[in-house]
C-alpha cells in the first residue's frame, strides 16, 4: 500500500511538473505577436510580411503586428529579432538571401541567422530585375551597356541598401560589363525608387513587387529579369541569361524565423500554420499579383536552404572583393 501510494505521489508531481512545462506553450499565444522586417514599410519585403502576418493572425486567433527596423542591409532588423525573448511572442519574417549577403558583406557582423535564430518556414521567393529611369536611352541590355560605358563613370546607380540583394547585384554587374558608376545606397525600395523616378539615379536593381507599379505607370523602363526565369507580370522582359548574360540568376528567399531558445511546441504551430497559409489556393494568386511565388518548406528543410545560401553567397562575396567596414 506504502509503495502504491509513494508511487501515485510520484505520477502526480511528475505530472505537474509536466504541467508547468508545457503550460506556457500549450495556451499561447494569449496576446498580440510582432513580426519584426528588416526593410521599410512600401517594399517587397513588408508587402510579403504583411499578408503572411494578417492570414497567421487569423489562423491563430490573435493580431501579428508587422514592426519596421530597416537598415544596414537588413541587420538592424536582425539584431532586433536575435535580441526579442524566445517565447513565441516576436517572430522573424527575413530576406534570407539578404541576411546571408550581409552576414558576409558587414566585416563587424554580431549576429548570425543559423546560431542566434531557429527556423520556421520557407515562404516563398520575389523576383529582381534590372530597371532604369525612362530617361536612359536603352531598351535592351546590350544598349545599356553602351551607355553606361559611354557615362566614363559619371552616373549614379541606386540599390536597396548596402549589403541587400539590390546592393551586391548591381555591383556584380558592373564587374561583369567592365564599368564604373556611384553607388547610392537607400534603406530599401519605398525610398530608392523615388529617386530613380525622379532621375537622381538612372539604373536600380530591384524586385517585381516594388517596380512593377511603375513600370506600369510608365515611370520605370524594365531591362531584363535578374531571376532564372520570366516573370509571369512581364512576360514581354527577358532574363539577362536570354540577353547574354550567364550565370546571373538571383531571387530572394523569404521565410519566417524566431528567436533561439523558442518551444519546440510553439515553433511546431507556428510551422503548421505557415504550411496552410502557402497551400491556400486565393491567397497564392493573391501574391502572385504582387509577383510573389509562394513556396514553403518546413523547419527542417528551411535549416538546410539557410545554410547553403550562406556557403554560397559568402563565396560569391568573397570572389567580387566586397567588404563594408
Amino acid at each position: 500500500m506504502k509503495i502504491l501510494k509513494s508511487a501515485l505521489i510520484g505520477c502526480a508531481l511528475l505530472f505537474s511538473f509536466y504541467r508547468i512545462a508545457i503550460g506556457a506553450d500549450a495556451d499561447w499565444p494569449k496576446k498580440p505577436i510582432v513580426a519584426i522586417v528588416a526593410f521599410p514599410a512600401g517594399g517587397s519585403t513588408d508587402s510579403f510580411a504583411r499578408n503572411i502576418a494578417s492570414n497567421l493572425g487569423e489562423a491563430l486567433g490573435q493580431s501579428v503586428m508587422v514592426d519596421n527596423r530597416p537598415g544596414a542591409g537588413g541587420m538592424i532588423g536582425l539584431q532586433a529579432a536575435a535580441k526579442a525573448a524566445p517565447d513565441g511572442y516576436t517572430i522573424f519574417f527575413g530576406a534570407l538571401t539578404n541576411q546571408a549577403i550581409s552576414h558576409s558583406l558587414f566585416a563587424n557582423a554580431t549576429v548570425d541567422m543559423r546560431k542566434d535564430l531557429t527556423p520556421v518556414a520557407l515562404m516563398g521567393t520575389i523576383p529582381h530585375l534590372l530597371v532604369v529611369n525612362p530617361s536612359v536611352p536603352a531598351k535592351n541590355l546590350t544598349e545599356l551597356i553602351a551607355f553606361i560605358k559611354s557615362k566614363n563613370g559619371n552616373f549614379n546607380y541606386a540599390s536597396q541598401g548596402n549589403g541587400s540583394l539590390s546592393h551586391i547585384e548591381a555591383t556584380l554587374f558592373m564587374q561583369r560589363i567592365g564599368a564604373t558608376g556611384t553607388h547610392v545606397p537607400y534603406k530599401g525600395s519605398s525610398f530608392a525608387l523615388p529617386d530613380l523616378i525622379a532621375g537622381n539615379t538612372l539604373m536600380m536593381f530591384d524586385s517585381v513587387t516594388a517596380s512593377l507599379p511603375h513600370i506600369q505607370s510608365g515611370k520605370l523602363r524594365a531591362i531584363a529579369m535578374a531571376s532564372a526565369e520570366r516573370s509571369p507580370l512581364l512576360p514581354n522582359v527577358p532574363t539577362l541569361s536570354q540577353e547574354g548574360m550567364k550565370n546571373f540568376d538571383v531571387e530572394n528567399l523569404y521565410a519566417v524565423y524566431v528567436p533561439k531558445g523558442t518551444p519546440p511546441a510553439i515553433v511546431d504551430r507556428l510551422d503548421n500554420a505557415l504550411a496552410k497559409i502557402a497551400a491556400n489556393k486565393n491567397n497564392q494568386a493573391r501574391l502572385a499579383s504582387q509577383g510573389i511565388r509562394v513556396h514553403y518548406e518546413n523547419a527542417e528543410h528551411l535549416a538546410v536552404i539557410t545554410n547553403t545560401e550562406f556557403e554560397k553567397w559568402a563565396k560569391i562575396v568573397k570572389l567580387a572583393n566586397l567588404k563594408i567596414d
